[in-house]
């Protein structure tokens, strides 16, 4: 199965680590800086898909359309 292109959300936690998200997949990770929750997330979602279904991926990936858009806004 051909993947689209995956986006990971890197956002600092409350605690002080990363919060490392795959929207399009819906799986999370964390790690003490930006670049370990990168590579946190990397893992997981490396993981995920060697055991997942493909039809739990397709699933996963119809109903979690996600669109990354630049804001315009007309007041700032």
């Amino acid at each position: 199965m051909k993947l689209p292109k995956l986006t990971a959300v890197i956002e600092p936690g409350e605690d002080g680590w990363y919060v490392a998200s795959c929207p399009e997949l819906g799986i999370v990770s964390q790690g003490e800086t930006p670049e370990h929750a990168e590579e946190m997330i990397k893992e997981a979602v490396e993981l995920w898909l060697e055991c997942a279904d493909e039809s739990e991926v397709r699933r996963r990936l119809d109903e979690r359309k996600v669109a990354i858009k630049e804001l315009q806004l007309t007041h700032a």
